[in-house]
């Protein structure tokens, strides 16, 4: 139970969207800044730019 002042048990977790992107999402290209939408199972880094063939990362 938190306290009058709000700290306390609840609020001090990471909580939902602590780091991991999810299965939504863009693959961003580094080099010409391209964005496609992530598709789920399909590591970013293994999916190739469309415009100009670099190694995608992964963006929100």
């Amino acid at each position: 139970m938190p306290n009058q002042d709000g700290t306390g048990p609840r609020g001090q977790g990471r909580g939902y969207g602590g780091g991991n992107p999810g299965p939504g999402g863009q693959c961003v290209c580094p080099q010409c800044g391209e964005r496609i939408s992530h598709e789920r199972g399909v590591p970013c880094q293994s999916v190739s730019c469309p415009k100009c063939g670099a190694k995608m990362t992964r963006g929100n």
